[in-house]
């Protein structure tokens, strides 16, 4: 009878699966790019004056989603509507800022007191 068939040897044997699954995972792991999707945004005023246009990324979970910018994250909590089909669904985060789900490819970040406002429209298809 093999060693590795031995009833001795069914706990090593399970190790080194184990081992072989864990060094499998931790290379699958280091592979995968930063979740979300990358999106260009239209930084303007409350009235409509460009500031400009940079790029975050958009961690969408369907009831709420997350916004990275190089300086600042936002996270939206639950998006709450009265009505979805009439209003935007949104939330305020404890920074004051409004974070609006527009559709399923467009979001938006206001901030009254900083008198700002920045509109994403993320691709529909995402490169890999």
């Amino acid at each position: 009878m093999p060693i590795w068939l031995s009833p001795y040897c069914a706990r090593p044997r399970m190790t080194h699966c184990g081992l072989l699954l864990a060094c499998l995972l931790t290379l699958l792991t280091g592979c995968r790019s930063a979740p979300g999707i990358t999106c260009p945004a239209h930084r303007e005023t409350l009235s409509g004056e460009p500031l400009g246009d940079i790029e975050g990324r958009i961690i969408d979970r369907v009831n709420s989603f997350i916004l990275i910018l190089p300086q600042l994250q936002l996270e939206s909590g639950t998006l709450r509507s009265s009505d979805p089909a009439r209003y935007i669904p949104s939330a305020v985060t404890r920074d004051g800022w409004l974070l609006q789900r527009i559709s399923a490819q467009r979001f938006s970040a206001i901030n009254a007191p900083q008198n700002m406002m920045m509109t994403f429209n993320c691709p529909l298809n995402p490169p890999h």
